[in-house]
Parts: C-alpha cells; sequence; structure tokens
C-alpha cells in the first residue's frame, strides 16, 4: 500500500495547475498542503496487480490539504519495477498516469475544474480534462470540449468539440483577487 500512497501523492501534488488561474498558462507551484495526508474514499477499491494499477469506484473523493478530486471512478497506474529501474538515478516516482471519470471535478483554493473525464501522465506532466470541461476560478471561466495543461512548460491548450457550433468560450472579469495573474497564450 505504500507505493499506492507515494504515487497518489505524487498526483494530487503535481496538480495544482488549475490553482492558479483557470485552464490559462500559469507555471506549476506546489501547494502548501503537499505533505498533508491523502484521504481517498469510494464505495470499492480493486487492485489490479497485473496492470500495475488500482482502481477506485463509486463515489470516488480524494482529498489532501485543501485540494478534492471527486469522480465516479478513478484508475491509478504506476510504473511496475521494470519502469523504475529504468529512471534516472536522481529520479523518484511510482506514478505513470491516471484517468478519472463520471462527473470529474476539481477543488482546491478557490478553483474549481470539471469534466467528463480527467486524464493525467506523469512523464509528460501534462493533465487532459475531456468532455464538457470548465475550469474557473473567482468570475474568471474558460469552457471547451477538451482543455490541456502542460505543467511544467506553463501551457494550456482549450480545444472545441467536433460538433457543429461547439466553440471555446473564456470570460475575463478584471478586477478580480487573481486577475493579474491572467495570461492567455494563443495556441493553434
Amino acid at each position: 500500500m505504500k507505493p499506492l500512497l507515494r504515487f497518489f501523492c505524487r498526483f494530487v501534488f503535481l496538480c495544482p495547475f488549475l490553482a492558479t488561474s483557470p485552464g490559462l498558462a500559469a507555471p506549476a507551484a506546489a501547494p502548501a498542503s503537499g505533505k498533508a495526508p491523502i484521504h481517498v474514499e469510494a464505495d470499492r477499491m480493486v487492485s489490479l496487480k497485473n496492470a500495475n494499477a488500482v482502481l477506485f469506484t463509486g463515489n470516488v473523493n480524494a482529498k489532501q490539504g485543501q485540494m478534492v478530486i471527486r469522480s465516479a471512478e478513478m484508475t491509478i497506474y504506476y510504473l511496475s519495477s521494470e519502469e523504475k529501474a529504468r529512471l534516472p538515478q536522481n529520479e523518484e516516482r511510482s506514478l505513470k498516469k491516471l484517468f478519472a471519470s463520471g462527473n470529474v471535478e476539481i477543488q482546491n483554493d478557490g478553483m474549481t475544474g470539471t469534466g467528463d473525464k480527467m486524464e493525467y501522465y506523469e512523464a509528460e506532466r501534462k493533465v487532459i480534462l475531456l468532455g464538457n470541461s470548465k475550469v474557473w476560478q473567482d468570475n474568471n471561466l474558460v469552457t471547451g470540449h477538451t482543455v490541456i495543461v502542460f505543467l511544467d512548460q506553463g501551457k494550456s491548450i482549450v480545444e472545441r468539440g467536433e460538433k457543429k457550433g461547439e466553440r471555446v468560450k473564456a470570460f475575463f472579469y478584471p478586477g478580480g483577487e487573481n486577475s493579474e495573474k491572467l495570461k492567455m497564450k494563443n495556441e493553434k
């Protein structure tokens, strides 16, 4: 169970991209509560040893400090012993990727992000909210089918869906507590 706790800590520690601004370019920052204990509740937990994964189902609620992640289902994939052995000596990590689905909601420090699904890839340090994705803080809101955040690059991309009329939408209200942090990069 220690490896599970270690890689889950790593994930929760890396998600604060959403805490700085709503789906916009912002450098990754460590939350103050990074060493806080992690509490995961679900209706069921299944260890999938052959897949190097742990599956949580039914009203999943993961909390560390102020950060809360809720979903219907969450699968955490961790590195195999062989994959860990191939990592550079100074790199210690267990998490490979994390998938959450079913009314995904992330809350942290006055920010909320939602989507039908969420994917996190540790090697690329990339977070993807998929399907009816929305990220807001204060009164500022960004919506689109997909929100992609590259944590190390301070870069975000919001994409429209495939249906006719679907567009990326952004609502910015100057003068808010975090308005000076807002930066948007035009990515195509």
